[in-house]
């Protein structure tokens, strides 16, 4: 089963948790410092590689039957996002989400990348 790193509502206690279908939690994890971190209308983050400038952002990582990928978990995803691949902090290499390419003709993209995760930055919105 492919490994997912997650960092947004279908984390643990997230609304689209559900989606998982009980897939097993295989940790908190970080990314490697290569990335910027965005909010896309306040509605769901968004990763974005860079070459220089970026942070590590925190998340989850599960194992992910192909299955519920296939039909579950990828047709719930809004259109700005994409299936990509990403870099965690421990050299291994995982699937993730990340922004649809450019980034930057979304209007509404917030930089909250000093937050590092979308967990501290929806706390400091209440």
């Amino acid at each position: 089963m492919p490994l997912i790193f997650l960092n947004g509502g279908a984390m643990r206690g997230g609304p689209l948790n559900h989606l998982l279908a009980g897939a097993p939690f295989a940790g908190e994890v970080k990314t490697t410092p290569q990335y910027r971190f965005y909010s896309v209308g306040d509605r769901f983050p968004g990763l974005h590689p860079v070459p220089d400038g970026g942070a590590t952002i925190a998340g989850e990582l599960f194992d992910v039957p192909e299955e519920v990928l296939r039909t579950s978990l990828l047709p719930a995803e809004p259109p700005e996002l994409e299936l990509g691949v990403i870099e965690l902090e421990d050299g291994r290499s995982v699937f993730s989400m990340v922004l649809r390419r450019p980034p930057v003709s979304y209007p509404q993209l917030i930089d909250i990348t000093e937050y590092g995760s979308w967990t501290t930055y929806r706390e400091g919105q209440r």
